[in-house]
């Protein structure tokens, strides 16, 4: 008999993925949310799994569940939660489900606070090329997979990207620790989630943490450029194999093409920057301690295409390009902007980036940003009061964010319209455009943008 489950707080991005998987995988899925957005509300709909009705119901729960599935959206007065803990019900947050689901596998857990989708992204790339059979959860859509999380009984490996912020909420573990991998990478580490991690030292102890609960026979790679990362490397006892990676080897020819020279042999990329060539290496490392050779990765690596939203290509003509990305920590503007001014030397870089994120609108952390957009030729950021408000923030002003970035001819927008008629008014020729945010400056179609700068300056 099938295995039932359900989910409370369906809707969420992953949650509905892990849905999604089960069902494919033969369970029994029901589940529930207040609210269902798409494209979680189409790809449920797809495979018969979306709610009948919005909202929470405890008459949803009874004795035939064999487990529950608790979303971080779900509070923990949540009275399906309360109903299935009257009855004993077996619940499981997401991670522990992934856990769980992966037992006697070989998990393998990408964690970092920048980089993680892209590296995810790139494992299973290669691990695709060589015909390797993976599990895997990646937190975004990539091209090439249907959906964000596969579970199957004949795969042996598990990706998983490892995500720091709070299990569930009667959880308050990050996601990471839950995982024990027996394969671990971290990307660097850079302070964020401060609403759950209110020091620098404290969010650094989770990724110590993180490197404890590595399988003592296993194997850590962590950037060395990262100097805090490099300090928990070498304190570890934990994993038997501790492995440093930086920036390989790589020319960028007149074309704009990057080249990486492994034994005297160039391997052209579709991806740019230092950043990416770093996650490259760190991918690498992985790859080899899964048996794949380096020469076999390099070869497979080739034709990565760069994870959707990473410094995407979005349209372009002959002298403009525009890139989406979703950079938007200190951390990862400077390495986004830095990218596409190097890869383009001759080309003027306007970039414009929102602030969006609990961290980035807390007036306290927004001094993190000094020179995070000192890059581009012309820099903007954008905000939205009504975001601030609605994340229950004080409110911050235009000259707080002047302050903040240090760079006294930055451009600060607090309205998309304004913003968007500037952007369309600049002169493009030989310039290139980088539009960064986790979200969508407002209900900006990107790419719809993107090609009508490219089409305005032809």
């Amino acid at each position: 008999m099938s295995k039932s489950v359900h989910f409370i707080a369906i809707g969420g991005s992953a949650m509905h993925n892990l849905a999604i998987a089960l069902h494919k995988k033969g369970y029994i899925v029901t589940g529930s949310d207040d609210e269902i957005f798409d494209p979680a509300k189409t790809n449920l709909a797809k495979y018969g799994l979306l709610p009948e009705t919005i909202g929470w119901n405890s008459d949803r729960i009874h004795s035939g569940i064999d487990e529950i599935i608790l979303g971080m959206h779900a509070r923990a007065d949540n009275p399906e939660l309360i109903k299935a803990q009257e009855i004993g019900l077996k619940i499981y947050s997401y991670p522990e489900y992934l856990y769980e689901q992966s037992k006697t596998k070989t998990r393998v857990v990408i964690g970092g606070s920048h980089g993680k989708t892209t590296i995810t992204a790139m494992i299973l790339h290669v691990l695709a090329k060589m015909k390797m059979d993976c599990d895997y959860m990646v937190g975004a859509k990539l091209d090439g997979f249907e959906i964000m999380v596969k579970l199957t009984e004949e795969a042996k490996i598990m990706v998983i990207e490892g995500d720091e912020y709070l299990t569930s909420p009667i959880d308050r573990r990050p996601k990471f620790h839950l995982y024990m991998p027996h394969i671990a990478i971290i990307s660097g580490i850079a302070w964020d989630h401060i609403n759950v991690f209110p020091t620098f030292e404290n969010y650094v102890d989770q990724f110590r943490q993180f490197i404890n609960l590595i399988d003592k026979n296993g194997t850590l790679a962590y950037s060395s450029d990262d100097p805090i990362l490099l300090k928990l490397a070498q304190e570890t006892q934990t994993p038997k194999h501790v492995i440093g990676y930086d920036i390989p080897q790589h020319e960028i020819d007149d074309n704009g093409i990057t080249y990486l020279i492994h034994n005297q042999k160039k391997y052209p990329l579709k991806v740019f920057g230092k950043h990416n060539l770093s996650n490259i290496n760190g991918a690498g490392e992985v790859c080899q301690a899964l048996s794949i050779s380096k020469e076999d990765f390099l070869t497979a690596i080739s034709d990565f295409p760069g994870a959707s939203n990473r410094l995407e290509l979005i349209a372009e003509n002959e002298s403009t390009k525009v890139f989406k990305d979703f950079a938007h920590s200190p951390s990862k503007l400077k390495a986004t902007t830095l990218a596409v001014k190097e890869q383009f030397k001759n080309h003027k870089l306007v970039a414009a980036m929102e602030l969006h994120t609990f961290s980035s609108l807390n007036s306290e952390f927004l001094q993190q940003y000094a020179g995070a957009m000192d890059s581009p030729d012309v820099a903007i950021v954008y905000f939205n009061p009504h975001t601030i408000e609605h994340k229950k923030l004080p409110p911050i002003t235009t000259d707080q964010v002047k302050q903040a970035f240090q760079r006294e001819d930055i451009l600060v927008f607090t309205d998309s319209e304004k913003l968007k008629e500037y952007l369309l008014k600049l002169n493009y020729e030989k310039s290139n455009l980088l539009l960064m945010s986790s979200g969508n400056f407002d209900g900006v179609n990107l790419k719809e943008f993107g090609s009508i700068i490219c089409k305005s300056s032809i």
